[in-house]
């Protein structure tokens, strides 16, 4: 599937991007379907990779969509390409912004949810540059807009991020506040935070500053989970809090506790 973004520039010129997304992969429900979470890989992973994992949570009731990002030139690899969701030169916080990329993935991520049936939950998840792009998501459902002021329409019921951080944080405050919905929006939306104190890739802090931003600007349903010699992966113990976590926020049934 591709995405298509314009900009215009100074004149009449126009630039335009061209995203080509790989490959989706989907975990069907093995008990009753409550809820659909799309789940977003890390830089230079695949959406196959995820999907095996969450083949075996004991999450019956949930179906995840696995995408694959586009491959693009990223510039913490030197322009090398590789599967990313945005272009990215720091992981972290502090690191320009890639908008356009942000916006085209938060996009690809609600048309996969918006042809789930209307009883269904939504939610987005992900570990990584995916936590990253789920986190934008959430900023996008509770403004009501993308970065470049497109309609954001999907209700996000829960988001989950693991060993990421939160792009354009030091924007959000200030786009916030010209929005009269976005308080009210934030406080309702359950976040789960998870990082690992020995993470090398997407260090520690960056992590706990993303949650307190989003705690700053009004996300008071927000979880933050640390882990004691975590590095850049996921272990059974943070798996476990995962499908707990989601099991009371979305009231899913038959469901292991």
């Amino acid at each position: 599937m591709s995405y298509n973004s314009s900009s215009v520039g100074s004149g009449s010129r126009t630039t335009r991007r061209t995203f080509e997304f790989g490959r989706t992969h989907v975990v069907r429900p093995k008990g009753k379907h409550q809820a659909t979470i799309v789940w977003l890989h890390g830089l230079g992973d695949k959406g196959s990779s995820w999907s095996q994992l969450l083949e075996t949570l004991p999450l019956p009731n949930i179906k995840w969509i696995c995408p694959t990002a586009p491959t693009r030139p990223v510039a913490i690899f030197g322009g090398y390409p590789c599967t990313a969701w945005f272009d990215v030169g720091d992981l972290s916080e502090e690191g320009p912004d890639d908008l356009e990329g942000l916006d085209a993935s938060a996009a690809h991520v609600a048309n996969l949810l918006s042809t789930e049936p209307a009883d269904i939950k939504l939610g987005i998840g992900g570990f990584s540059m995916g936590a990253a792009t789920a986190l934008y998501s959430a900023t996008c459902r509770i403004l009501g807009q993308y970065g470049n002021g497109n309609s954001y329409s999907i209700n996000l019921s829960a988001v989950v991020g693991l060993s990421g951080w939160l792009p354009c944080s030091r924007t959000l405050k200030s786009r916030m506040d010209r929005s009269h919905d976005a308080a009210r929006h934030a406080a309702s939306l359950p976040i789960l935070l998870c990082h690992g104190l020995g993470d090398d890739v997407v260090a520690y802090k960056h992590g706990e500053r993303s949650a307190q931003v989003l705690s700053s600007v009004g996300f008071r349903n927000l979880t933050f989970r640390t882990y004691n010699g975590l590095g850049h992966y996921t272990v059974p113990e943070e798996t476990d809090a995962v499908c707990n976590w989601l099991t009371a926020m979305l009231g899913l049934e038959g469901s292991r506790s």
